[in-house]
């Protein structure tokens, strides 16, 4: 009888932990379920539908975040680099390639929790300087460069952010057939 009652709760112990252990993972993994890869970037296209899983919405819930539906935009987060490197506040990087089309899109530098990286400030289609024929090139560091410049500073891990608002890329079926600007590095201090 009591051998009985041991390895129920026993089964009822790994259950449980097993259970919690799993769900902590899938919150706090870079790439979670739910997740298109496009190149570098990870975007969740379902994120802000009655369509997200389960695991994306206790996510949400727990970052405290604010989504888009998906007529509203899309936004992609990188924490990589081409190389598949862990961009870090330290070094430079440059941004380069196409932006998809979208009324308007904004680029920054975040923290691994969502906080924007001091200084707070974006790049946007407004205020950039287009290469010919449309693509962007840009700098991404606490060192100040000449064209497009995104300011970071301090050190330690950080991600870069790009949302594109009212685009038919969020609307569309093929997200991950896109093209996003290649983020490669440049060079770190210290």
């Amino acid at each position: 009888m009591l051998r009985t009652a041991l390895l129920t709760l026993l089964a009822l112990a790994v259950a449980i932990g097993g259970g919690a252990a799993s769900v902590w993972y899938a919150l706090g993994s870079e790439e979670s379920i739910g997740a298109t890869a496009v190149g570098t970037w990870l975007t969740y296209p379902d994120l802000g539908t009655v369509n997200a899983d389960p695991y994306s919405r206790a996510k949400v819930a727990r970052e405290g975040a604010l989504v888009l539906g998906r007529a509203e935009g899309l936004r992609f987060v990188a924490q990589r680099d081409a190389a598949g490197e862990p961009l870090v506040r330290q070094c430079r990087y440059t941004v380069e390639g196409t932006i998809p089309p979208a009324r308007i899109w904004t680029l920054h530098a975040a923290e691994r929790g969502g906080a924007p990286v001091p200084p707070a400030r974006a790049l946007n289609a407004q205020i950039v300087t287009y290469l010919p024929g449309g693509s962007l090139a840009a700098t991404v560091g606490a060192r100040a460069a000449p064209g497009n410049w995104l300011a970071t500073s301090g050190s330690g891990p950080m991600a870069l952010v790009l949302t594109l608002y009212d685009s038919p890329v969020a609307v569309s079926t093929g997200v991950s057939d896109i093209q996003l600007p290649r983020i490669a590095k440049v060079g770190c201090d210290g």
